[in-house]
């Protein structure tokens, strides 16, 4: 008999050899399956943001390339920015050449409509997936019964324009105005550099002042107590003034009847030159014309007669222009090529648009690659002032009823003048740059 503290290691009811490597076994797939599933999904995260950021690359530059081009153009441009945002050797067909459709963006609905001939949104669809025959493949889910994940992402893309580059005063330096100011709801005054102000100017709400940091707005010691509505108003951010770099192509374009710049109130591309030295009233400009005006010296001057109202004309000219007294323009463009600071100046009293309650049509634009000097009386109504360099004003009074005032150097404006909102209307003519961004 077998001593009872010795028990058998062998026979059917007491081996436990092995047992161990059944449930191993379990746990070894469980791993497994984690391990995969840890490693495809990755794989499959690390495959959406390269897909994400192709299409965003192909959204931005296909609404820039069709801001001139026509769509097939900006498509190409698209798919050859974006396959260089892709890793070296990847297929192709994750962004095809259907895949980027222009259209309009509602962004309150969330919706786009496609439109082959639109200008202001874009849809783009990115994708590894079966129906492409590029799907992600899987490591180790494989083992699960999946060979393969699909991958979608989606981009839209739209153009918008500042409020602040359509009714304001919008400078790349200093922007300074004096006291006694109102500024109605919905004006701007913008800085890329600093804001400065004197007392007593009013703010209504919903107006804007902003510099890329607040902390610099230059004012008196109780200047936030004495200009009331500046704190509400103040806000930080900055703009890239991609109007100033259009410039040059504004002065060609509107004697060009090919160029998205040419009025269309003007019907013969054929200039009419007039002199310099001539008395340039109305009798000298015939309407829905071009016409030049040129100077032999950067030095030589030109001027409009005193009281004449111009309508529906385009004047080029390079030399310094100057407005009498009581100029009016309407539906009119001038140009000026002339790089210096007085390209464009008054004595007084030059009106800019007509004075029409914000109606549309009726607006005027002046463009310099110099500055522009209007010491008293301007009046600006559904009117665009553009230089290259400083501009100075002193508004009429009540002279200010929807005003884009860019410029590339400073600008110092008005005292005891009512700076109005026109809410775009009556400023559909002005030269404005699209702007982009990321709608959904």
């Amino acid at each position: 008999m077998m001593p009872a503290h010795i028990r058998p290691t062998e026979g059917p009811l007491r081996a436990e050899d092995g047992a161990i490597t059944v449930f191993g076994l379990f746990i070894f797939v469980a791993v497994l399956m984690i391990a995969g599933l840890a490693l495809d999904v990755s794989n499959a995260y690390r495959i959406r943001t390269q897909l994400q950021v192709a299409g965003d690359a192909a959204g931005h530059a296909a609404l820039v390339a069709r801001e001139f081009n026509s769509p097939s153009v900006a498509i190409a441009t698209a798919l050859e920015i974006a396959h260089a945002n892709m890793p070296s050797g990847d297929h192709n067909s994750s962004l095809r050449a259907e895949d980027i459709v222009f259209g309009h963006w509602d962004g309150d609905t969330g919706s786009f409509e496609a439109d082959p001939n639109a200008f202001d949104a874009v849809l783009v669809n990115t994708g590894r997936s079966q129906d492409r025959t590029n799907s992600v493949s899987t490591y180790l889910l494989r083992f699960a019964g999946i060979t393969a994940l699909d991958v979608r992402r989606q981009t839209v893309f739209e153009t918008y324009r500042p409020t602040c580059l359509k009714e304001g005063l919008v400078g790349e330096e200093e922007v300074f105005v004096n006291s006694g100011n109102v500024f109605v709801n919905g004006f701007c005054v913008h800085s890329n550099d600093r804001v400065g102000m004197s007392n007593n100017n009013e703010f209504e709400p919903g107006t804007i002042v902003s510099m890329p940091d607040i902390r610099s707005l230059d004012i008196p010691d109780n200047g936030l107590e004495s200009n009331d509505g500046l704190a509400a108003a103040l806000r930080d951010g900055s703009y890239r003034l991609r109007i100033l770099q259009r410039v040059r192509d504004i002065i060609d374009g509107v004697q060009n009847p090919n160029s998205v710049y040419y009025p269309d109130y003007i019907h013969s591309s054929i200039p009419i030159h007039l002199n310099r030295n001539d008395k340039l009233d109305e009798d000298a400009f015939e309407e829905h014309r071009i016409h030049r005006i040129e100077c032999m010296a950067s030095n030589q001057k030109t001027q409009i007669h005193a009281d004449t109202v111009l309508k529906n004309v385009v004047i080029w000219t390079n030399c310094e222009f100057m407005f009498g007294q009581g100029v009016v323009l309407e539906n009119v463009v001038i140009v000026n090529e002339s790089t210096s600071a007085k390209s464009f100046n008054a004595a007084s009293g030059v009106q800019i648009g007509k004075d029409d309650d914000c109606a549309a049509g009726g607006g005027a634009q002046i463009v310099t690659l110099g500055g522009i000097q209007i010491p008293a009386q301007l009046m600006m109504y559904g009117g665009q002032m553009i230089a290259v360099g400083d501009v100075s004003f002193e508004a009429e009074a009540e002279g200010i009823e929807g005003a884009s005032i860019v410029s590339g150097g400073e600008i110092i404006g008005s005292s005891g003048g009512r700076l109005g909102f026109c809410a775009g209307n009556g400023m559909e003519d002005n030269f404005e740059a699209e702007y982009f961004r990321l709608a959904y």
